[in-house]
């Protein structure tokens, strides 16, 4: 994590204050559950809550000695607990700890993202909908294809996460679980009861069968869906970094007073943020593959895991959440410049309405290789010539045979290809 990409909601779940407060509420509530069931003195429970306080300098001191931060931090807790300290911790292993706590943290960075999403989704919906009539062409292979509507597009990204957003939710589900069973995931040592206590506290549901960690691969899939947000995010950063180029710009980021493009070239309206985010994705993505590999763990439990989980939990997180925010932002505040869209849309003399012309000839009586080739032969006149489509079809003997110039003309009807935008965006946002 590096301030410059981070904000400050998300960075502070990854915090060692944070992470310490849940250590505390685990280890606090596991003494409740103690205490019900007659193991501990409820007096020694109540002292925890009322006594329990711990340093983070304290704690890195004491870990600089025990080379072990679970240690170091019931260590410093007992210190301030004092005698009843000795029923912390009864029964669990550190694993109990550790892992409850990054379920916790895990979910309380997917309830943010989870919030992130449902802003980008609003932000995407409000312009697709204001540019739901907006004609521009459509590309395939980056090449002019058939006319489309900017809203449309924009209703294709909103649908996209849409489903992301599903995701999010299934991979919080997933991860929202609790560990305390003890060393090998026994219970020999600690009441099952005690797992479901602190779980309901925290807003977990206990792990089957936790060995001595839970499952690495609820973590894959949460990091998996993580990787899947950040590249439907990099497909619409790409998508606007192309409005912009200067051969297009139908659309552009939104460019503020006094900002600058370039040291060098004045003139220069960069699309920096979009840019930004295409290189956040990458770091997001960079986090599956250890994920995925950290599934594969030794027997009941080693720590091969731990150190990448230290790593990517909070990069992946704080990185997605500031890209999500980023992308949201440039949503709202894009410059759309539906004169341009115009000009590009007419810039091959009419080629857009090739289909519907080799169509129509086939339902006048031509063969579609036929009329494949009568079609062709005239667009590429409009390639290497610069005519127009439409004139060289009205001179062309073997298209004039079976459709008059009246008849070919009502195939240019840009509206054609519209008709169905409606129909399309109610699937997407219900009535509209």
């Amino acid at each position: 994590m590096i301030s410059r990409y981070s904000r400050p909601e998300m960075a502070k779940i990854w915090e060692p204050e944070n992470k310490f407060r849940i250590w505390f509420e685990i280890e606090a509530h596991a003494c409740d559950a103690q205490a019900e069931l007659g193991i501990i003195p409820k007096d020694a429970a109540k002292a925890v809550w009322d006594r329990g306080k711990w340093e983070i300098n304290r704690i890195d001191e004491i870990e600089r000695e025990t080379k072990h931060d679970v240690i170091a931090f019931l260590t410093n807790l007992a210190e301030h607990v004092g005698d009843e300290a000795r029923f912390i911790h009864q029964g669990m292993t550190s694993s109990d700890v550790l892992d409850t706590c990054l379920a916790v943290q895990m979910k309380q960075a997917a309830d943010i993202l989870i919030c992130d999403i449902e802003g980008l989704l609003a932000a995407l919906k409000t312009r697709a909908l204001e540019y739901k009539d907006t004609i521009c062409i459509g590309r395939s292979h980056a090449i002019h294809a058939e006319p489309t509507t900017f809203g449309l597009k924009l209703a294709g990204h909103y649908a996209e996460f849409t489903r992301n957003l599903e995701r999010l939710k299934g991979a919080r589900k997933e991860i929202s679980t609790v560990a305390i069973s003890g060393a090998v995931g026994t219970f020999a040592n600690i009441d099952p009861a005690v797992e479901e206590h602190v779980g309901k506290k925290m807003g977990l549901i206990p792990e089957p069968v936790s060995t001595q960690v839970i499952p690495r691969d609820r973590h894959a899939v949460f990091f998996a869906v993580l990787g899947v947000v950040a590249s439907s995010l990099e497909r619409l950063a790409i998508e606007i970094r192309h409005f912009q180029r200067t051969e297009l710009r139908e659309a552009e980021e939104y460019f503020a007073p006094g900002q600058k493009g370039s040291s060098a070239m004045p003139h220069k309206r960069n699309p920096v943020l979009t840019e930004n985010i295409t290189g956040l994705t990458r770091v997001v993505r960079s986090a599956v593959t250890p994920a995925m590999e950290n599934v594969a763990l030794w027997h009941e439990r080693d720590i091969s895991h731990s150190s990448v989980e230290r790593m990517i939990s909070p990069d992946a997180t704080v990185t997605l959440d500031f890209a999500l925010a980023r992308m949201t932002g440039v949503i709202e505040k894009l410059l759309v410049y539906p004169e341009m869209m115009q000009r590009n849309l007419d810039q091959l003399g009419g080629l857009v309405f090739s289909q519907r012309v080799l169509l129509g000839l086939t339902q006048a009586g031509m063969s579609r290789e036929d009329a494949y080739n009568a079609v062709q032969r005239n667009a590429m006149k409009v390639w290497e010539q610069n005519a127009d489509f439409l004139t060289e079809l009205q001179a062309d003997d073997a298209v004039t045979q079976l459709m008059g110039k009246e008849d070919l003309a009502s195939l240019f009807d840009i509206t054609y290809h519209t008709k169905n935008v409606d129909k399309i965006l109610t699937r997407v946002f219900g009535q509209i």
